[in-house]
């Protein structure tokens, strides 16, 4: 084990998540602060989403409102140091084996004063892969509490089902449809909490959402980047445009793919234009569908 016990990898098991208060040092977040602020200043020239600004309806230059930056890792060379060599990778060598093979990343800021909710969903029907030996390591640019909308996890979620995240009429909405999230066992969801540095850990079948940002103020800046066991392949072409799709950045390529018995669900194939994030998909702004 390089950085998790065995009770917390045991834990990691059972339940399909961890959270690791202040783990990451002030070094890097000084460094991945700067280069975070530095997406924010750019956001400033922009007055509506583009292939790496994702950005609110009232965003301006004025008050900016950044929801997401795309591709973190090719934005600026500290977000790839970051993913490549900093303490993701040792998480990553903790719970998935040897061989590891970066998927994607994002930082979503969940602006202050109502920035956007994220709904229930799982991560793996997004960009499913041939195995579920996979998952996302989050860490906390600044400090986190109840009001600023942190991620919540519902514990053991990951052994259930695959829930379909397309709407009745057949268009992708990135979230489970109502009817199925009102039989979840929301009181026991367990929302991750901490001071800048914590780690968030969850599988890639767990199911995951956040409230909105209630803070007046303060943004919540979440960097995350996917992982997966080497063996285990995206199925679908991937949903960024990366110099680093698919990189080995711990030990080697396998010689055969791990594949799972059960199948995944898959999101719709986009032939043209840039990929729309999960927030432009729950709040309808994305019109693919199934055909």
């Amino acid at each position: 084990m390089n950085v998790l016990n065995p009770d917390q990898q045991q834990f990691y098991h059972e339940h399909g998540y961890l959270g690791l208060p202040g783990l990451v040092s002030a070094d890097w977040l000084e460094r991945l602060n700067a280069a975070a602020e530095r997406a924010v200043d750019d956001s400033r020239e922009t007055s509506e989403t583009n292939a790496w600004l994702d950005v609110e309806d009232d965003h301006s230059p004025d008050n900016p409102r950044l929801r997401r930056l795309m591709k973190p890792q090719d934005y600026d060379p500290v977000f790839w140091e970051f993913a490549s060599q900093g303490p993701f990778v040792d998480l990553a060598e903790d719970l998935l084996g040897p061989n590891i093979r970066f998927h994607h990343g994002k930082l979503n800021f969940k602006w202050s004063g109502g920035g956007a909710e994220v709904k229930w969903h799982q991560d793996i029907p997004f960009w499913p892969h041939t195995s579920y030996n996979v998952l996302t390591l989050g860490v906390a640019l600044d400090a986190i509490d109840d009001v600023m909308g942190p991620m919540g996890i519902l514990p053991g979620s990951h052994k259930g089902p695959i829930y379909d995240h397309y709407a009745e009429d057949g268009h992708w909405q990135g979230y489970i449809r109502a009817t199925e999230s009102a039989e979840l066992a929301l009181d026991s969801v367990d929302y991750l909490q901490g001071p800048a540095g914590t780690v968030t850990i969850h599988h890639c079948r767990a199911v995951h959402g956040s409230r909105p940002n209630a803070h007046p103020s303060r943004p919540r800046p979440l960097l995350l980047f996917a992982y997966s066991n080497a063996a285990s392949l995206p199925i679908m072409p991937y949903n960024q445009d990366s110099a680093h799709n698919g990189a080995i950045v711990r030990g080697r390529h396998p010689d055969f793919p791990e594949i799972d018995p059960e199948p995944c669900p898959l999101p719709p194939m986009r032939t043209s234009g840039p990929y729309r994030s999960i927030f432009a998909s729950q709040q309808g702004e994305d019109t693919a569908t199934r055909t």
